[in-house]
């Protein structure tokens, strides 16, 4: 028990073990983003993260808990607009993300008694991570990873043709919600690792390094998995030698390793062709 109490009391730690927890769902779910194409989406939900928080402190409730109420607002409201063909699914988005974050900050302006990192909430703040912060993060990856698991076949059927997902008696509808409330889940606990300006970067980097290697769904979200531990163990040794805000070093790692991966990959699917 004491070297528990040591381990969680070092705020490296904290952090390390933190940001392993967000990856360890990040990536699973990233690959979903990636295969549905819906990063614009998935920025979309993270820019609310910023009205939630406004929303956090007005109503007086945990930042987490507001963001999740915004975000699952904002998803259910897209789902609605979205069947309404008057604008084009991305003009919506644009509208609603940059919509979503301008009010945000404007509400935050407003409330001159409240006092706010606002640094940290767009670039995140993980060597700030507390013992709550990771209680928020493994509860809602234990529940995530819990729905990736019951919902995988139907959100793999629906990903590939939703049509024949639909007359094999999947609930594509219901199923294409679950996915957006679990974006908004997963929104509001890395949050406070990358920021909400990151957020859809550490969703979407990983999955598309693991998609370069990978040769079925589940390789793919394994390796997805395995890229997210990579980025947030090397950007966490990057800010700490070399003093780089943790978030922003965490998606460069990741961004790093994206390049290394296409750029052998090409190299050596060139040298098999000749």
């Amino acid at each position: 028990m004491n070297i528990i109490d040591s381990v969680l009391n070092d705020f490296f730690w904290r952090a390390l073990i933190g940001g392993l927890g967000v990856a360890l769902v990040a990536g699973p779910l990233g690959c979903f983003v990636v295969w549905r194409r819906m990063a614009y989406f998935g920025d979309t939900l993270a820019h609310s993260a910023l009205l939630g928080i406004a929303l956090s402190f007005l109503i007086n409730v945990p930042l987490n808990l507001g963001v999740i109420i915004t975000s699952v607002v904002l998803a259910i409201a897209l789902m609605s607009f979205s069947r309404n063909k008057t604008l084009a699914t991305d003009t919506l988005l644009g509208i609603l993300a940059h919509s979503a974050l301008a009010i945000g900050l404007v509400a935050l302006s407003f409330m001159p008694e409240v006092r706010v990192d606002l640094t940290g909430l767009l670039f995140g703040d993980l060597l700030a991570m507390t013992r709550n912060d990771l209680l928020w993060i493994y509860g809602g990856t234990a529940l995530i990873l819990t729905l990736l698991v019951v919902l995988w076949r139907g959100l793999l059927m629906s990903t590939i043709h939703e049509e024949l997902a639909r007359v094999e008696g999947v609930q594509v509808e219901r199923l294409r919600l679950l996915l957006m409330l679990m974006f908004a889940l997963v929104i509001a606990v890395a949050m406070k690792m990358v920021g909400v300006l990151l957020i859809t970067a550490l969703l979407i980097i990983p999955a598309a390094t693991a998609r370069r290697l990978a040769s079925t769904p589940e390789q793919m979200a394994t390796l997805a998995i395995l890229f997210g531990f990579l980025a947030v163990g090397g950007g966490l040794s990057l800010s700490w030698h070399m003093d780089t805000p943790a978030g922003p070093s965490v998606v460069v790692t990741a961004f790093v390793t994206f390049l290394v991966v296409y750029g052998a990959a090409g190299i050596f699917s060139g040298r098999s062709s000749a």
